[in-house]
């Protein structure tokens, strides 16, 4: 499985954010509308993302409820019929929830930095640092904190949840 090192935090003060993220990946976001549908998963967390009628992703993560960064393991594959396979994943075990947001994506290096308005949550930024294979995920964490510092992120701000979680909890 992929991994990356992942901090998400609420953010108060979204258009500072956005101008911070924009001169340091030193071009504008590109904005991505997600739909992602939630399916019941013992082992981890299962979702569909729907960016179209003609793409999405279905992704299958593990990672520990933790303030700060955090390791997250994943497996990602396309579809090109995502409403089909809406269709038959709610067939086979149902939906737990659905999270609908608007993400701008910055990418410096190798971090993807996602600002994201939630339906009916708010704002967040996530940081995701990907890590190598045989690369130790203190690395990642390092890099994860300075771009955290650098973005103007408070850890008050810090949450340990997955938007889905705050979803099912009426908004955490």
């Amino acid at each position: 499985m992929a991994r990356n090192v992942e901090i998400k935090a609420r953010l108060p003060q979204r258009e500072a954010c956005i101008i911070r993220a924009e001169q340091m990946s030193g071009k504008p976001a590109e904005v991505i509308h997600q739909e992602d549908i939630f399916f019941p998963c013992e082992s981890g967390r299962l979702k569909l993302r729907i960016f179209s009628r003609t793409g999405g992703e279905l992704i299958f993560y593990r990672r520990a409820n933790e303030k700060g960064p955090q390791t997250s393991h994943y497996s990602i594959t396309k579809t090109e019929e995502p409403i089909k396979l809406r269709e038959i994943m709610e067939k086979a075990f149902g939906i737990r929830a659905v999270v609908k947001k608007t993400r701008l994506l910055f990418l410096v290096g190798r971090t993807r930095i996602h600002i994201d308005a939630v339906e009916d949550l708010g704002d967040f930024i996530e940081l995701e640092v990907v890590l190598d294979d045989s690369e130790d995920k203190s690395v990642g964490e390092k890099e994860a904190i300075t771009l955290m510092q650098d973005l103007g992120i408070d850890e008050t701000n810090l949450i340990e949840s997955a938007y889905v979680d705050l979803i099912e909890k009426g908004g955490g």
